[in-house]
């Protein structure tokens, strides 16, 4: 082996390393990610603690899940639509919520906001 293909045998062995080593980072990195957002799912916290505040919240008769995530977010009742969308399906409300007029608390947890527009019932507590 002449010095020159020993060199190319040292970059190539050099490059499939810094390779690996890239591969292992970003596995690493989209784990972490994609385990927040799967704990997330079932495990999501309220927007606010103790008492929160109370937020009237108008869903549009028609109105998707994903509409219904959105204006929850904008009304600051969750963090994420897209997540919202993907607890609804995975709940025992799926394809349960309703059109309507409801009053949130801030202090809610996405299952208790979900079981009151499942129910079609406005939060007195």
């Amino acid at each position: 082996m002449n010095s020159k293909e020993m060199v190319i045998s040292i970059f190539a062995t050099v490059f499939k390393i810094v390779l690996a080593v890239i591969i292992v980072i970003m596995v690493y990195k989209w784990s972490l990610v994609a385990y927040e957002y799967g704990t997330r799912v079932f495990n999501e916290p309220p927007m606010s603690a103790g008492e929160g505040r109370t937020v009237t919240v108008v869903i549009e008769k028609g109105a998707s899940v994903t509409e219904m995530g959105q204006t929850l977010e904008k009304k600051g009742l969750i963090r994420d639509a897209d997540l919202f969308r993907i607890q609804e399906m995975l709940s025992a409300y799926k394809g349960k919520l309703q059109a309507g007029t409801y009053e949130l608390k801030t202090s809610m947890t996405t299952d208790e906001i979900m079981r009151i527009l499942a129910n079609n019932v406005r939060d007195e507590e």
